[in-house]
């Protein structure tokens, strides 16, 4: 039964899908249920996925399986407890139906929750149809409900696409920090309010390589790890062309500007990524030297083919005075496999603890902003594909709930949740994902 009021739509869209502009995409198992006001006054967005056809549908069944569902709302809920930027999930329920894919599959829907379900794409649809009235009343709408600062200025969808950037940039560093890969990040996944949309093939890296590629889909590599933020600033050029009209009538004074904007999300993108790394090695300061000294750890950890979340995890235990000394006076190393035994890595220490002790504040410090900068347990997928064969095939959604209880709490070493925190055996890896759809 649908609430007093509600008119549920199906959103339209277009979107470069891979780089490839598609005209006419759309919510092909999604309905827009309406908005709600939250506790403190913010309007959130209530979306089925999963519910049936649409007009969109593309001769799809409109359906979701339950796995997909069970990965969306895993994701999407630790994401939140990272503190970064998402929609978040707020039910997921079996409805005894069947779907088809290459098997038959216990169909489910999903409710997200979003502060809205603009995207890159809503505006390319129309801009693509030559609907200049449509993308102004979408930029007027992105502005009243996700960058009010921006007012009445007269360069209102300069400002916008500004406001944009910069989230982005945000967002994607976030991402990096993490090691969280989407998958898919074409136009009509790129949401204009910031948050992270869509977790199909999304997973987060086990060993550290830059060139990571989970999605199935992604034979090219386009959307690795290492990519992700220059396709955030692709997306965001094909952002700034739909809203050329709105930012100066004279063709070439606009595309200056909205060229100026948007190169500026590597400056940006750069700024949040060295304070995020910088948080990650326990230094609250800046220093010039500090990237050098960050990428060079990474290097030791792609070189080491080491886990990425454990090796920072376990490097704060490194912090002096955090780790009883060893013989002679040396650290004791952590249990946790990291690169310690790398052949750069105890050069790499000695100009990291200098670094630590020009922080001028207490080591303790340094090692409990680390703590809440690493976290211990992040969406595994070896445990995701876990949890959704036993819901699946046994109907047993134990494993689901003990992880998602596990992630709610990323930064906390909580007894009894060890195994969520340990990285794969070489044999439990999954290194492909699958959309869903």
């Amino acid at each position: 039964m649908l609430p007093e009021g509600a008119e549920p739509v199906a959103l339209a869209y277009a979107g470069h899908q891979f780089g490839r502009f598609v005209p006419q995409l759309g919510d092909g198992r999604a309905l827009l249920l309406g908005e709600v006001r939250d506790r403190r006054g913010g309007r959130r967005e209530l979306q089925l996925k999963g519910s049936g056809p649409t007009p969109w549908s593309r001769d799809g069944d409109g359906r979701a399986a339950l796995g997909p569902v069970l990965r969306e709302y895993l994701v999407s809920e630790a994401m939140h407890a990272l503190g970064i930027p998402t929609t978040r999930a707020l039910a997921a329920v079996l409805t005894g139906e069947c779907v088809y894919r290459e098997r038959p599959l216990p169909g489910a829907v999903l409710t997200r929750v979003a502060s809205s379900h603009l995207r890159v794409g809503t505006y390319q649809y129309f801009a693509a149809r030559g609907d200049l009235d449509a993308v102004r009343q979408l930029a007027d709408l992105a502005i009243e409900r996700h960058y009010p600062e921006i007012g009445a200025a007269p360069d209102r969808p300069a400002q916008l696409l500004a406001a944009v950037t910069a989230r982005q940039a945000s967002l994607i560093a976030r991402w990096m920090c993490v090691g969280f890969v989407h998958g898919v990040m074409n136009t009509d996944n790129t949401a204009i309010s910031g948050e992270t949309l869509d977790f199909g093939p999304c997973a987060f890296l086990d060993v550290y390589d830059p060139n990571t590629v989970f999605s199935s889909i992604d034979s090219l590599g386009r959307y690795s790890y290492a990519n992700q933020p220059a396709a955030a600033q692709w997306n965001l050029a094909r952002f700034a062309e739909s809203l050329l009209e709105l930012i100066d009538p004279a063709l070439d004074q606009a595309v200056a500007r909205a060229t100026q904007i948007v190169a500026g999300f590597s400056a940006r993108y750069e700024s949040a990524w060295l304070e995020g790394m910088r948080a990650k090695l326990g230094l609250a300061t800046a220093e010039g030297e500090d990237e050098g000294l960050i990428r060079d750890w990474l290097e030791l950890l792609r070189s080491a083919s080491c886990d990425f979340t454990t090796s920072f995890r376990a490097l704060s235990e490194r912090v002096p005075g955090e780790v009883p000394a060893g013989p002679a006076g040396t650290s004791a190393a952590p249990a946790v496999p990291g690169p310690w035994s790398a052949p750069g890595y105890p050069a790499w220490e000695a100009r990291w603890r200098a670094r630590l002790e020009r922080e001028a504040r207490p080591m303790g410090d340094c090692a409990a902003l680390m703590r809440a900068s690493n976290p211990a347990c992040i969406p595994r997928n070896h445990r995701i594909e876990q949890l959704i064969e036993a819901a699946v095939e046994q109907g047993d959604f134990r494993p689901f709930h003990s992880m998602l209880d596990a992630l709610s709490q990323p930064y906390l070493d909580r007894p009894g949740l060890e195994a969520y925190r340990e990285p794969p055996a070489p044999q439990e890896r999954v290194l492909r994902t699958f959309c869903g759809t």
